[in-house]
């Protein structure tokens, strides 16, 4: 009674926040200041529970606030459904709520449950679309979710809603044309967490189990040693528990810091004076997920019920395939003893169907194996009490056969038997018993199989294969059986079938119960009796194989010949079950599935999922151990820490890398995204550290170590071998550990206003095309990660690749592009980071935390390569800039220019995405490594982007890097006849692309102590006719050229088929002559200032660069 009352207060309470959402207009929801004078910071101790709680109401309402406001704003691409029918349902309850059944056309969206949709009349591309002409938005909270319903030739999807308003829908009918609304269900958010956590929030403290919450309020260290209660310490007997898990977790090869972690949070366990935190920190690579798994496993073997959570599926499914890996080979009779693990939550996203090794502890697929077990006619019962009767009275069993058949035939009726209106499964084996092999699949294998055929099919498909199946039966039912007439068995062909059936059955069931049952439920005896059966019946149907069917000699042997006494034997067994074990008295899903999560010792699941254990008549649990704990938001963890029974709670994680994501920036602020982990460890409670690290190579963690935990990590044993040092691609830049400086990088901003720097993402594409090739070379394995913390850098990764490479990473090469945030907890062997900010002033935005930098730097397992614009992250300050001149001491830094490779690649982005002023610029990357210099006009500028979209970029490039590389044109173009003057000695004119023409001459330029041939690009033209105007025009500069200038200009230095530059050292006395203001005047008049990167000489300081000798 006092369960139900708690439970009405809850979903009041939850009510509460509903309506809250429900009360937001646009303008609230669009007003970012709306929660700004209500979110406190999050105190670090408190007085009581109840501040606790309270401390975290106000920032659980403004970061739905933050979210909801965050998807109005990108309405444009949110999902949405199409609405073909609205019916009111009464709440006898609660005849107050506005509840609605909805019918929707499937679609890309399909809504589930915690759903918070808005009901709009159009397709809403943005705010203003969500008032529509006839009616405005409504806001509805999914209660219930799909279900599929087949109608003549659709398939129509059902939800259940509570609405924040009354909806008025008018449904078409087409046979009175009658035209219907329009309605559109468009996804917003998913309310189902922070509802969980608004639960949570609002305990009954009278009732509940506050031992936990209690016991972290705040947190004196110097009051009494964490972990040790004096009344154990009293006792210096080690108990025979420890022992038993000393002895369990030996074979796991545990290291000392692992070992210790394990051994002192089971001796917590064990204690039943005090309610106690233990935090285990676990640095990057340092074996947290394989500590966590040891431990469990040893809470397992001690029959302590736990929960293991984390905060996310992906997190979760990483845990226990680790404590599945740990379980494998330990158990007795094949899976005996999996019934007490079970891992729930949603299949989809944790992806299970790509984790076969989980299936068996998967919480729907068990449900839907026992239920098969369970079932009264087939499962395990029904099929025992089948065979029992065969064995029992074959002969007997054959009349009543032949009986039921002449009663058919009169009733021209062609159904079977009760029984035969089950699934044949043998049938479905045959091929396997005709080899004489009755052990069948397991309830789980058929059920995937179904699954995964279903999946194959679409809607419409499944519709039509219904109606089919439906008009099949119906023509059974009414006599249209087409074929033959029916002959009967002989008695030799019913016993065999009959025994295959009930046989195939029951071997079922016993893999079933034996891998599924909690062994709280099913003793070790009978298991033991079912694996003889099994061995029985395998044993018989062999024998039975050795006579022909149709002989008399079966008949006599199974009635009064050898086989009887095997028959006599196996009933015998049989019957044996009848008084030693027994099958639950239910087979509705619901039951069964909490059937499971009540017997259950170890249970896997997110700390939101850990919600649904919060019933009725739930078994105590003694033990939660939450994984990447400083990544679950503090008011989140405590959902799982008030189960029902909890004494105690192991925290794993590390407050040094990521916390968990927070939308507003109010929240964050108030450490809205702040754990229950560093908010311990900021108030003094200790915490055992895990201190060899696995995964890096020693000189990818030397940073990462001396920077975030001051070198208490060790390099394992296997990291610092030689085998570790791999080389994927040649040269040092693609050492272990470098940072690859791309410094002419720009960084903008998507439609999404978040960043990307698209030369970054062309370099990163050349490295992973440069790694496929050598993976494929040489046949080795290759798994790379390019991560950024920009999730518009990401995209543009990903749109860059397309479908390329594989992300499976079973295949030989992978390739998985993800934000830093989203690759925590996981590793590669090589990672690709692109930095992204790229400008002068040093800003560098959320880069700068430390936390998600060692994220970022601690991902990878043989190789890391950072790209960046050093210049922009020394500026910085931060934490960057002491990455740089760590690698820069480190001989860990390279010029991407000094790779020719890399420097096409930028040269092709700067071509690609038409970025000119980089490009064309005398410090450009074309000419890093050419002979000459080049130094570009203001006009050429011009005239190359008043004619970009004729594609003439690359032919300008590809002239450009030959000049500059010695190649000269030999003929002379025919316009050059027309030029007079100075021009005619100085210009030159080449083909780019028809009809355009480069335009150029020999310049010079005083660098330091010498002067320097430079090559001037004066304009690209498109016609011959204004090629002399130009020559006109810039003969007035070349008017005033001295004769030693002039000489310069046209002196030439020929080796072999190219033209170098020539040098001429600068007397210090030498003197200009003529006026330079007179030349700086003429030259501002026509605008021939190189206007991008400026070099050390000024313009106007042209003239002085003539010397006399």
């Amino acid at each position: 009674m006092m369960g139900t009352t708690v439970k009405k207060k809850k979903e009041s309470k939850a009510q509460e926040y509903i309506n809250l959402i429900f009360s937001w207009s646009i303008a609230d929801i669009m007003n970012n200041e709306l929660y700004l004078n209500k979110v406190k910071r999050i105190p670090e101790t408190f007085s009581s529970a109840d501040h606790y709680f309270n401390s975290f109401i106000n920032p659980v309402i403004e970061e739905t606030h933050a979210d909801l406001r965050s998807k109005f704003k990108t309405l444009f691409g949110a999902s949405l459904c199409e609405i073909i029918d609205v019916k009111r349902k009464r709440d006898v309850d609660h005849p107050e709520k506005l509840i609605y059944k909805l019918s929707l056309i499937p679609g890309e969206y399909e809504p589930e449950y915690g759903d918070l949709i808005a009901l709009t009349e159009v397709k809403p591309k943005c705010i203003d679309d969500l008032d529509g002409h006839k009616r405005s938005y409504t806001i509805a909270l999914v209660l219930k979710g799909m279900k599929d319903e087949c109608k003549k030739d659709k398939l129509s999807l059902k939800i259940r809603i509570i609405s924040s308003k009354y909806i008025k829908f008018e449904k078409e009918v087409k046979e009175k044309g009658k035209v219907g609304d329009n309605l559109f269900a468009v996804h917003l958010t998913n309310l189902t967490t922070n509802l969980r956590i608004w639960k949570a929030l609002h305990p009954d403290i009278d009732g509940g189990n506050m031992n936990i919450i209690n016991s972290v309020l705040r947190t004196n260290p110097s009051v009494e040693e964490e972990g040790q209660c004096s009344i154990c310490s009293l006792n210096e007997v080690e108990s025979l528990q420890l022992s038993k898990s000393k002895e369990a977790i030996g074979r796991f090869g545990l290291d000392d810091s692992q070992k210790d972690a394990v051994l002192n949070c089971i001796a917590t366990t064990e204690c039943n004076h005090k309610n106690d935190v233990k935090l285990i920190w676990g640095p990057p690579g340092t074996g947290k997920t394989k500590t966590i798994s040891a431990l469990v496993f040893a809470l397992l073997k001690m029959k302590c019920r736990t929960l293991v959570c984390a905060p996310t599926n992906v997190a979760v499914v990483g845990v226990a395939k680790r404590f599945m890996g740990l379980l494998d080979g330990t158990l007795e009779y094949e899976n005996y003893g999996l019934g007490d693990v079970v891992l729930f939550g949603n299949g989809e996203r944790m992806k299970i169907d790509d984790h076969e090794d989980l299936l068996d502890i998967f919480l729907d697929i068990r449900v839907r194996v026992l239920v098969k077990c369970f079932a009264p006619l087939t499962g395990w019962s029904g099929s025992l009490l089948l065979m029992i009767g065969l064995l029992e009275d074959p002969e007997g069993q054959y009349l009543r056969y032949l009986a039921k058949e002449e009663e058919n035939l009169e009733e021209s009726n062609n159904s079977d038997s009760d029984e035969e209106e089950e699934v044949d499964l043998s049938e479905r084996n045959e091929n396997d018993i005709r080899k004489g092999k009755l052990e069948g699949k397991s309830w789980k294998e058929l059920i995937i199989r179904d699954l995964k055929d279903a999946k194959k099919k679409n809607s419409r498909g499944t519709c039509e294969k219904i109606q089919s199946k439906n008009e099949d039966d119906k023509d059974k039912k009414n006599g249209k059986e087409t074929g033959n007439e029916k002959i009967l068995w002989t008695f030799e062909e019913f016993f065999t079938k009959k025994f295959r059936k009930y046989g195939e059955q029951l071997i079922l069931c016993v893999k079933g119960l034996c891998t599924h049952m909690p062994t709280s439920c099913l003793p070790f005896e009978v298991v033991k009796k079912m694996i003889r059966l099994v061995e029985y019946l395998q044993t018989f149907q062999t024998l039975l194989d050795h006579y022909v069917v149709s002989s008399e000699g079966l008949r006599q042997s199974l009635l009064n010949g050898n086989k009887k006494n095997n028959m006599y034997s196996i009933r015998l067994l049989l019957e044996s079950f009848s008084g030693s074990f027994s099958i639950p008295n239910f087979f509705h899903y619901y039951e069964i599935k909490s059937f499971c999560l009540e017997n259950a010792c170890l249970l896997f699941c997110t700390a939101s999922s850990s919600a649904k254990l919060h019933r009725e008549g739930m078994t105590p649990i003694e033990v939660v151990v939450i994984d990447e704990a400083a990544q679950l938001k503090e008011c989140e963890s405590s959902i799982s820490l008030q189960l029902f029974g909890v004494r105690n709670a192991i925290l794993v994680g590390d407050e040094k890398q990521l916390p968990a994501m927070v939308q507003s920036k109010i929240c964050e602020k108030a450490d809205f995204g702040r754990s229950l982990f560093e908010r311990l460890v900021m108030v003094g409670h200790s915490k055992h550290l895990l201190n060899v690290q696995y995964r890096m190579h020693p000189s990818i963690s030397l940073f990462p170590n001396s920077h975030f935990y001051g070198n208490q990590i060790k390099n394992g044993q296997n990291v610092t071998e030689r085998a570790y040092e791999r080389r994927f691609l040649k040269g040092k830049i693609f050492g272990s550990y470098s940072f690859i400086d791309v410094n002419d990088g720009e960084e903008e901003f998507d439609n999404r206003y978040s960043k990307r720097n698209m030369v970054e993402v062309y370099v990163i594409s050349l490295i992973l095309s440069k790694l496929y090739q050598e993976s494929a070379r040489s046949m080795q394995k290759i798994r790379v990660g390019c991560i950024s913390p920009y999730k518009a850098q990401v995209h543009a990764i990903q749109e860059r690749l397309g479908e390329t490479y594989s992300t499976d990473i079973n295949d030989k090469f992978s390739v998985n592009v993800r934000s830093v945030d989203g690759f925590q907890g996981g590793e590669e062997d090589i990672i690709i980071m692109s930095t992204v900010r790229c400008n002068w002033n040093g800003s560098v935005g959320f880069l700068s935390n430390c936390q998600r930098t060692n994220v970022a730097l601690t991902r990878a397992r043989y190789c890391l390569w950072i790209l960046g614009n050093a210049a922009t992250l020394l500026e910085s300050g931060c934490v960057w800039k002491e990455l740089i001149l760590d690698a820069k001491s480190r001989g860990c830094f390279f010029d991407a220019y000094k790779d020719k490779s890399l420097a096409l690649a930028i040269n092709n982005a700067f071509v690609e995405l038409e970025q000119l002023n980089p490009l064309f610029s005398t410090d450009s990357i074309l000419f890093k490594t050419s002979y000459w210099k080049v130094s570009f006009s203001a006009q050429f500028h011009a005239s190359m982007i008043r004619h970009e979209s004729l594609g003439i970029h690359d032919n300008v490039v590809s002239l450009l890097v030959k000049l500059s590389n010695g190649w000269r044109q030999i003929y002379k173009d025919d316009i050059r006849g027309h030029i007079k003057g100075h021009s005619s000695q100085l210009l030159e004119i080449y083909d780019v692309k028809e009809p355009f023409k480069l335009i150029w001459a020999i310049d010079i330029l005083r660098e330091n102590t010498q002067d320097i041939q430079v090559i001037k690009i004066w304009d690209i033209l498109p016609r011959n006719d204004v090629i002399p105007k130009l020559a006109k025009e810039l003969d007035v500069i070349f008017g005033h050229y001295t004769v030693n200038y002039m000489s310069r200009c046209l002196s030439k230095r020929v080796e072999g088929n190219l033209t170098l530059p020539m040098k001429w050292r600068v007397h210090t006395q030498s003197k200009s002559d003529y006026s330079s203001d007179e030349l700086a005047a003429k030259l501002a008049a026509i605008n021939l200032e190189d206007e991008p990167r400026q070099s050390t000489t000024r313009r106007d300081e042209k003239p002085s660069l003539i010397l006399d000798l």
